[in-house]
């Protein structure tokens, strides 16, 4: 079975979330003989993920099954799950219950708050090892989707395990959402080592949001920097959490004075700030910081993961895998997913990338071999023979103001965008500063607000 779930505790329990319901091992067990039940053959189906327990059912007795899932958050706009379900047709849906009446499809089985609806659709063929389907980062509708085999989560699962050390006695509180590759991460890594995952879909300005990460005894916690920005206002760093023993970020660069603090505030008080670095492409996670130089590699994504391992191509096209160099990231594991999909003729293929993924991000590597991500090859503009790396000014402009940011441009102007008036200047001369740039090729434009994702991650407004 899925992550061999059918050899944890029956009676242990693998799953809360904030509306108090809970699952047992048993039950995951349970459920997924339901499913083969009503889905005696393997097909396509969509998940319309919410991070409860109904939610995760579907997750799980899909991976059980032989069925594979393309998760998507239940939010998705009409149109591009319209799309997405045109294009894909998938056989299935598994949809909270409240929504039946808006998918309007026949139900033909109810479990913890998800139906399971027939579309009457004709889904394509699909690869043997094929065992999940999700979006590309950032393009939660977009058509193109990352192909993950079976082993690929496994893999993912296995090297978090080992990463974090993680036994049944953790209770994670997993409040990434569940279509977001980093919150499946979280689920399946907790779910192999028969652990308990407190699933929580509250923001994290909700009172019942720090009721369950105290009441239910969190030991580890893993957010996105966006998620840390937000818990530093909230004074996360001074309060009493007894029971919570690891930090952990991935998902995006933190600035440097937020990666400080969280390092500081581990040390101070005998936890552990493991910060992580991963994308969908490799499910999820693919290298890691080991807690004890938090301190001391403000920034850096450290090391490859257990089972995996990483590389530097340079400008020149010489690849190495130690010694200072930048270049390009390359990784190597199990975890490296099959391929993309842009078109349903897509999942009939198989392996493409056989285990070796070229990331598309910057990094210096340091004479120490700790990995630090300056950029993306794709986020990159050319002005007057200068290169800019759009990342680069974000973590610049957050690092040394306190505001959000955001920038764009083309190749004969540099658009920053923040949320904070009383800089603008300020920002502009600092830029001009870092980057050598002329003012005139720098406009600087104040917004109230940044546009994010459930994950965190910033959307461009044009």
């Amino acid at each position: 079975m899925f992550l061999n779930l059918d050899k944890k505790p029956p009676m242990s329990v693998a799953a809360i979330d904030d509306s108090r319901m809970s699952l047992t091992y048993g039950d995951i067990v349970s459920s997924a003989g339901e499913f083969s039940d009503v889905l005696p053959k393997r097909t396509l189906i969509f998940i319309m993920a919410t991070n409860t327990v109904g939610s995760l059912l579907g997750y799980t007795s899909c991976l059980s099954d032989g069925i594979v899932p393309l998760v998507l958050s239940a939010h998705t706009e009409k149109d591009l799950y319209g799309h997405l379900r045109d294009l894909y047709r998938p056989e299935y849906l598994w949809i909270p219950s409240d929504m039946e009446s808006e998918f309007g499809y026949e139900r033909i089985f109810s479990s913890h708050g998800y139906s399971l609806v027939r579309t009457g659709l004709t889904p394509p063929d699909l690869y043997p090892d094929l065992a999940l389907l999700l979006p590309t980062s950032g393009s939660t509708g977009s058509p193109k989707l990352v192909r993950h085999s079976y082993r690929n989560i496994e893999a993912n699962a296995e090297n978090v395990s080992m990463m974090f050390g993680i036994t049944p006695e953790f209770r994670a509180m997993a409040i990434l959402p569940m279509h977001y590759t980093m919150g499946l991460s979280v689920i399946a890594s907790h779910l192999y080592s028969g652990a308990t995952v407190l699933l929580c879909g509250k923001s994290m300005l909700d009172k019942s949001f720090w009721s369950m990460l105290r009441d239910d005894h969190a030991t580890i916690l893993t957010g996105v920097p966006y998620s840390f920005e937000i818990l530093n206002k909230m004074r996360f760093f001074r309060m009493d959490l007894p029971d919570l023993s690891i930090i952990t970020q991935g998902g995006g660069r933190m600035s440097d004075d937020l990666f400080r603090t969280c390092a500081d505030y581990a040390a101070r008080t005998g936890r552990q700030f493991i910060a992580t670095y991963g994308q969908t492409e490799g499910t999820a996670r693919m290298a890691y910081l080991p807690a004890e130089l938090a301190q001391t590699k403000t920034g850096s994504i450290g090391i490859a993961e257990p089972g995996g391992k990483l590389s530097i191509i340079d400008d020149s096209g010489t690849e190495t895998f130690k010694g200072e160099a930048t270049g390009e990231m390359v990784y190597r594991g199990d975890n490296v997913t099959l391929g993309y999909a842009a078109c349903p003729e897509d999942l009939i293929k198989g392996d493409e990338n056989c285990g070796v993924l070229h990331t598309g991000d910057i990094a210096r590597r340091d004479a120490d071999g700790c990995y630090y991500i300056i950029g993306r090859m794709k986020r990159f503009l050319k002005i007057f023979g200068l290169r800019i790396g759009l990342d680069e000014v974000e973590h610049i402009v957050k690092s040394a103001f306190d505001t959000d940011c955001l920038c764009s441009g083309t190749d004969d102007m540099l658009t920053v965008r923040i949320t904070n008036p009383e800089i603008k200047d300020s920002v502009l001369d600092l830029i001009v500063e870092k980057t050598r740039l002329f003012h005139k090729n720098i406009e600087v434009m104040c917004v109230d607000r940044i546009e994010r994702n459930e994950a965190g991650k910033a959307i461009l407004n044009k």
